[in-house]
């Protein structure tokens, strides 16, 4: 039987598998703690953002919809406005759901 990770993995290469080139990627990391968010283009990271360093004892869900304003404005400050989002093969809920809404908000779109 797999893993819980294993499973993620396995579900995070079908969902790059579909993933065209012609935009951006908006990839997202959930570990227990924190979480990561990064724009890669063709292979290479243009932005990334995570909460490692957010001193104020939010709620990860809240520190979470934080995140994905903040990567929204570095983004439109390097002009890009349109990205695909990548779950990383989780499921969209919570932390996850979160930080796409807040990069929405952000003026993401996707």
């Amino acid at each position: 039987m797999l893993e819980k990770k294993e499973k993620r993995i396995k579900r995070h290469k079908k969902i790059t598998s579909r993933i065209g080139i012609e935009k951006p990627r908006l990839c997202v990391f959930r570990s227990n703690q924190y979480i990561y968010a990064q724009i890669i283009d063709s292979g290479k990271t243009i932005l990334s953002v995570n909460d490692s360093k957010d001193k104020a004892k939010n709620n990860k869900v809240e520190s979470s919809k934080n995140i994905g304003k903040l990567i929204a404005e570095k983004a439109i400050e390097k002009k890009i406005t349109e990205v695909v989002f990548d779950r990383g093969g989780y499921k969209y809920h919570g932390r996850v759901k979160a930080l796409a809404e807040g990069a929405r908000e952000g003026g993401l779109k996707f």
